[in-house]
């Protein structure tokens, strides 16, 4: 099979591969996260109504960006599994078939969020901001292509080795949308529907690069022209069994939010769930190195997986954990350094500065939950490349969902420790359901090697 760099690297040593993919992708997403932050302190500025109907848009559109996410998966997986294959025909088609299956989605997507927005919104408590969360969520879910396919592309494209072009075009639409979103809000006087303007025409520009990579200069491993094309709907099934349940554990992270203020309500009140909502942000944003090592280990196991090099699939997922463990322990000790001052940020004003001891305790306390991310995001990652989301979306679930909410209410409730039980309970459930998680894809690995080595 003929090779350029970028394949050379993907399918060499899987170390050398993770370093080069995973940089990137940590990068950004510290963007886009960035932007999430930006994009509402921007809107701040129109008054509360807005803000509070920006934040109910945010679960649907993380909905979104999860579907994206998850499907980018899929075509990833299947992609890199036909390169490590040598099978650059099949690659080829998948990955065209990775892009319609894009296409239809949006279509979908954008038909059901249009049709229920509305009561969707009442349903979730909106009908005090209803027509300014009807102004902004009209205007993105009506442009969801714009949301979905980068991401599906990118997975593309970090399949084949690149990087750059799977995350440099994310990274600018962060940074245009930061700048273009004062413009639209104010300059312009659109108001909300400025923000989601801002935010639709940052995205279509990304997917204009892209598509100018695929099918102008066409310079990519990946050929996307129609004499590549030849129909296989198990190519689509193929890519949705990993993208589906990958899509889904978006759902389920959020599902966990949802529980833990529901507990934190009954428990504490109100100050507890703002002092949670703030530093859980803080403690998402320093899980996102070990999250972007994972990620990067998606295209790295699936080559090896497709392969049949099963000791370089052991390499991946044991290095995968290595390399996040050690960036997680840096910013586990950064965020108990800076705690009080990152505190300060959610609690600068008179009305919120009882909440800045209670934020920083919170940091200090649920960093320790960073620790054990990469053992449960490499070990679902790593199943994800290997074709099996199923299996990545039951571990997650069982690890982010059944443990965490299991020993929260053991200790919150049945040991009446109340929010410090609850914080604890995580920490002990996400630590157990993590270490489990990684038991698991060991034990896979190790069956897939004596399976080769017996001829089966």
């Amino acid at each position: 099979m003929e090779k350029n760099e970028n394949i050379e690297m993907i399918t060499g040593d899987p170390k050398k591969a993770i370093n080069k993919l995973s940089i990137p992708i940590i990068a950004s997403m510290f963007l886009i996260f960035a932007n999430n932050i930006i994009d509402s302190i921007w809107v701040a500025g129109l008054g509360a109504e807005p803000l509070a109907a920006l934040g109910y848009i945010t679960p649907l559109f993380m909905v979104l960006i999860g579907i994206g996410n998850g499907i980018g998966a899929g075509g990833n997986s299947l992609i890199s599994r036909y390169i490590g294959a040598e099978n650059r025909n099949s690659a080829n088609n998948a990955a065209i078939h990775n892009l319609i299956l894009g296409i239809i989605l949006s279509i979908v997507v954008s038909i059901i969020l249009l049709t229920f927005l509305k009561p969707l919104l009442n349903i979730m408590g909106a009908s005090s901001v209803l027509d300014y969360a009807m102004q902004y969520g009209t205007i993105i879910f009506a442009f969801s292509f714009a949301m979905l396919l980068p991401p599906i592309c990118g997975g593309a494209f970090r399949a084949e080795g690149d990087v750059k072009r799977a995350t440099i075009p994310i990274a600018i639409t962060a940074i245009i949308n930061m700048c273009i979103d004062p413009i639209f809000i104010y300059s312009l006087n659109l108001g909300v529907a400025g923000a989601a303007w801002a935010t639709v025409l940052a995205h279509i520009l990304s997917i204009i690069a892209m598509l100018y990579w695929m099918f102008i200069k066409k310079d990519t491993y990946l050929k996307y022209g129609r004499d590549y094309f030849h129909n296989d709907l198990s190519m689509y099934k193929d890519i949705l069994v990993v993208g589906i349940p990958a899509s889904l554990e978006q759902l389920i992270l959020s599902a966990l939010t949802i529980v833990v203020n529901f507990m934190l309500t009954l428990v504490s009140g109100p100050v507890a769930v703002a002092v949670y909502t703030a530093g859980w942000r803080i403690i998402n944003l320093g899980m996102l190195p070990a999250i972007g090592v994972g990620t990067a280990s998606i295209s790295v196991a699936g080559v090896a997986y497709g392969a049949r090099k099963y000791e370089n699939l052991r390499v991946t997922a044991r290095y995968a954990v290595k390399v996040a463990l050690i960036a997680s322990i840096i910013v586990c000790i950064l965020l108990n350094v800076f705690a009080n001052q990152i505190a300060f940020v959610f609690s600068y004003s008179e009305s919120s500065a009882q909440l800045e001891p209670l934020i920083a305790s919170f940091i200090q306390l649920m960093c320790l939950f960073i620790l054990y991310v990469p053992f449960g995001a490499s070990a679902g990652n790593v199943f994800q490349g290997v074709g099996k989301g199923t299996i990545s979306f039951i571990l997650t679930t069982f690890r982010e969902f059944v443990l965490v909410l299991v020993f929260a209410y053991l200790l919150g409730f049945v040991f009446n420790m109340g929010e410090t039980g609850i914080y604890y309970g995580m920490l002990l459930g996400g630590g157990i359901g993590s270490l489990i998680c990684y038991a698991c894809i060991e034990l896979y690995i190790n069956k897939l090697i004596r399976s080769r080595d017996h001829g089966l």
